[in-house]
Formats: structure tokens, sequence, C-alpha cells
């Protein structure tokens, strides 16, 4: 009984340990510890905005990280195209030929009308495409601006193919094999023997502005006097009233001036000086007109037409009597 009520007194007195730690921990009892419980939730307040700014800080580099990834797709993606030049020859129902005088590629007759193989190219193409031709007439060193610029649609004008004309349009398949010869005034060469005499500083040599003609010029008869004309018209005078010793331009051209005039004008060589070809020109970037023209091309050579038309303009006369209408 003794032993048991000493354990009992014992357990009586001796002060229980977890109340003391709960005080100390949740602050029950003192103005201290409900300070405590305040400036936690102030604290948890304070990391809770903290993160808050943290996660608009973080949002705010996304958003001008983003704005610098779109400039730099800005800067190396192409622009968007404008409505491609084919869907608005057909909605607008023409197509505008930008051509230039020189027979026989383009005519102009007495009445003001124009005819010549290109001007037969124009219409036929604008036949199979179900609209009108539109034709303007530029001198030849303007009509690669006017493309540029909009004012046509396709360069009709037997103009040869090169690297540095490939540069400002788009080239067609070639239409024909063409080539640079040259036109000699008669009585002002009766001395004259051989082509080497002609790069000479006393000789006068004619030729239309930015044609492959010009280049041929200047680099074959570099010493000679290059007289440039902005037109064949121009140019042709100049050689048929001996102020020119020679007029070097595509072999057609030359070929005709001779036979027109064969009592003024020879054609000495029986080569060109210089082959080529022609092509249609279009606007740089219109791959959609590109595709048809080269398909229009296939298709027309598959059939002969271009081959027979070409002959009618380049091998007979018979459009002599249409041109003088």
């Amino acid at each position: 009984m003794i032993s048991t009520r000493k354990s009992k007194t014992r357990r009586e007195t001796l002060p229980t340990e977890s109340e003391p730690m709960r005080k100390l921990w949740l602050g029950f009892d003192s103005r201290t510890g409900l300070d405590n419980g305040i400036k936690l939730q102030e604290n948890v307040a304070l990391v809770e905005h903290a993160d808050i700014l943290k996660n608009e800080r973080s949002i705010m580099v996304r958003l001008k990280l983003l704005g610098h990834v779109l400039a730099l797709v800005a800067l190396v993606s192409p622009p968007l195209a404008d409505a491609d030049a084919l869907d608005d020859i057909i909605e607008r129902g023409t197509i505008r030929v930008g051509v230039a005088e020189f027979v026989p590629w383009t005519i102009k007759t007495k009445s003001g009308e124009l005819i010549g193989f290109e001007v037969d190219v124009a219409r036929k193409i604008a036949s199979d495409m179900g609209v009108k031709p539109e034709f303007k007439v530029y001198e030849w060193e303007k009509i690669i601006p006017a493309l540029q610029q909009g004012e046509v649609d396709v360069i009709a004008g037997g103009m040869a193919i090169t690297p540095a004309r490939a540069l400002q349009v788009n080239f067609s398949q070639p239409l024909a094999t063409s080539g640079v010869s040259i036109a000699t005034n008669t009585s002002k060469t009766k001395d004259i023997t051989s082509l080497k005499q002609l790069n000479d500083e006393r000789v006068v040599i004619t030729v239309v502005a930015d044609t492959l003609a010009l280049s041929v010029a200047q680099t074959f008869f570099d010493q000679a006097d290059i007289k440039i004309h902005p037109t064949s018209v121009l140019a042709e005078k100049e050689v048929l009233e001996a102020r020119a010793h020679a007029y070097v331009a595509s072999v057609p051209e030359v070929n005709f001036l001779a036979l027109r005039n064969a009592s003024k004008i020879d054609v000495p060589m029986a080569e060109p000086i210089m082959a080529s070809s022609e092509g249609l020109a279009v606007k740089k970037g219109e791959q959609e007109l590109v595709n048809f023209l080269n398909a229009w091309v296939v298709a027309h050579q598959t059939d002969k037409w271009l081959e027979s038309t070409r002959h009618y303009w380049f091998q007979t006369m018979d459009w002599v009597p249409e041109a003088k209408k």
C-alpha cells in the first residue's frame, strides 16, 4: 500500500512534458506568442507576394524573349507575296504586253496597227488564257523598268536571255535561237576586207541601247566610235544615210535591213558574231506566270505553231504588204 501511494504522489507532482512544448510552439500563453503568430502570417503573405512578383517577372521575360524571336523571324522571312500576276491577269481579263519596235518582232504599220512575230505570240498567249492582249510600246532601254514598275505583265520583244538580265527579270523557256550580227554601209566600207578593220577609232558603229548587240559591239569593237540610240529606227537611219559604217543588231534585223536596202546595205558575215536564245520576260518572283509561259512554249513547240509562225515572219516576205497598210 505504501509503495503504491508514493508512486501516485510522484506522478501527481511531476509536470508533464507535453504542455510546455505545446505552449512553446503555439504561443498560447503570452502576447509574444500572439505576435509570433501574426508575424508568421505576414511572412507567409510576403512569400506569396514574392512568388507573384517572381511569376510576373518570368512572364515579362518570356514575352520579351518572344518579341525578340518574332522580330528575328520578321527579318529573315520574306514578306508575304502580293496576289500572283497570273491571277490578276485572269481577273482583269487582259494581259499587258510590253513591246519595242524591232523588225520583224514588232512592226507598226502605216495605219498604226502592231504586227510581227512577238505580236502574234502575245495574241496567242492571250487567247489561250481566255483574255485580251493590251500592247504597250517602249523604247528598248525603258522596257525592263516598265516591267519592274508593274506597267506590264510580260515583255515579248525577242529579248536575249543573259545572266545579267536574269538578275532583273524571270525568263520563260527559250522561244527560239538567234544571235547578233552586223550590217555595213557598202559605200563607207568598200575598202574594208575584215571584221578586225572595223575595230578602229575612225569607224562609227551604231547600236540600240541596253541590247545584247550593245554588249557585243563594246566587246568586239572597243576601239571604234560606238553611237548608242534609243530605237532601232534611229540606229538604222544612221547607217542607211552613211553617217555610220556599220549597225550591230540581231541576225534577223540586219538581214531584213539588207534585204530592204540591197543597194546600200550588206551583211558581210555568214554566221552571227554571237549566238543567243530568246525568251519571254516577267517580273521577278512571278513563278505562277512563268510556269504558265513555260507550259505554253512547250505546247506550241510540240504542235509546231511556234515554228510555223517564226518561219512566216523570219523566212518569208509575205508580211511586207501588210506592214505597208
